[in-house]
């Protein structure tokens, strides 16, 4: 098992969904925690993307100096990059960081967000364009001239001139819980990745995954995105866990709920029964950091056994 942390890149807090207690980010913050989490022994940090978010890979690159063995996982946005200047990113900051690059691929989002980014593909076509992209993308840095003419990307004589130095390319992690979604990562992604939803819909959905991928001929490892409180007791942990949404009001958590139906397949079928199965004693909130109350999902106390989430982990 290998253990991540995250970057705070759009501030951090002690408390979910309030201002109270929070904290801007600054270049001085982020290297604090890339520097602690390198030590620690952490295997790597996400660097979240998003229109609240400090640019990721900016973000990261900074941070390169700063650590020595910890790597970074990174967005590519299909629909908004080039493959080929992804893949010229990609080889550039594998090089500088001596090989600690990898690939988050992030092909969807809230279509408000989507829409101010200029891109207005629905679902599926945002999916097929992520498999041309990620084709050209693995293409070229596997050291070809790519023409590629396709729906969506069209490219003559694509190319890298200096090659990454994980061959033939940095790994791909994706996630994504519909049909086109899951086929495209079993396509592509090395690393697919999951909500740490009810252990059962992950267990389906991880299957359905593995299937595709041996169709194609390959193997897929897995990851969850899992937010932990760790204290020395459970009663200790529920303490700490009420303490993080004291300042929680049911306008944020209304405005989380509103938000979320837009943003995910899951947020659409699956975090809706969750949130109706969740005890009182946690509201609905999942939290890309400590400061937002982005989308809805937290675990009663019957579900302690499947999930015990946390902002910060």
């Amino acid at each position: 098992m290998k253990v991540f942390w995250f970057i705070p890149t759009h501030g951090d807090g002690r408390y979910l969904g309030t201002s109270y207690g929070a904290r801007a980010v600054d270049a001085d913050y982020m290297q604090q925690i890339a520097k602690a989490a390198d030590r620690l022994g952490y295997e790597g940090v996400l660097i979240p993307t998003g229109s609240s978010c400090e640019d990721p890979w900016i973000a990261a690159a900074t941070l390169i100096p700063e650590t020595k063995r910890l790597k970074f996982l990174v967005a590519v946005r299909p629909g908004l990059m080039s493959p080929t200047l992804a893949a010229r990113m990609s080889a550039t900051f594998d090089r500088l960081s001596g090989g600690r690059l990898l690939i988050n691929v992030v092909a969807g989002g809230d279509p408000v967000e989507l829409a101010g980014d200029g891109l207005f593909l629905e679902h599926d076509d945002r999916y097929g364009l992520t498999d041309e992209f990620l084709d050209i993308w693995r293409r070229e840095l596997s050291g070809e001239t790519v023409h590629f003419k396709g729906d969506h990307l069209r490219i003559e004589g694509g190319r890298i001139l200096y090659p990454a130095i994980q061959q033939p390319y940095p790994p791909l992690w994706f996630g994504g819980s519909s049909s086109a979604g899951q086929e495209v990562a079993a396509k592509h992604a090395d690393v697919y990745l999951t909500w740490g939803e009810p252990p059962h819909e992950v267990a389906e959905k991880l299957a359905s995954v593995r299937k595709r991928a041996e169709a194609h001929g390959r193997d897929v490892r897995f990851g969850i995105r899992l937010h932990v409180i760790v204290r020395e007791t459970e009663e200790e942990a529920w303490q700490a866990a009420d303490e993080l949404i004291k300042h929680l009001d049911d306008r944020t958590i209304a405005e989380a709920q509103r938000i979320l139906p837009a943003s995910t397949p899951w947020g659409r079928s699956g975090c809706r029964g969750f949130m109706a199965a969740a005890a009182p004693r946690w509201r609905s909130v999942r939290t890309c950091g400590p400061a937002s109350a982005s989308c809805a999902a937290a675990p009663a106390r019957r579900w302690s056994e499947a999930r015990k989430l946390s902002p910060n982990g």
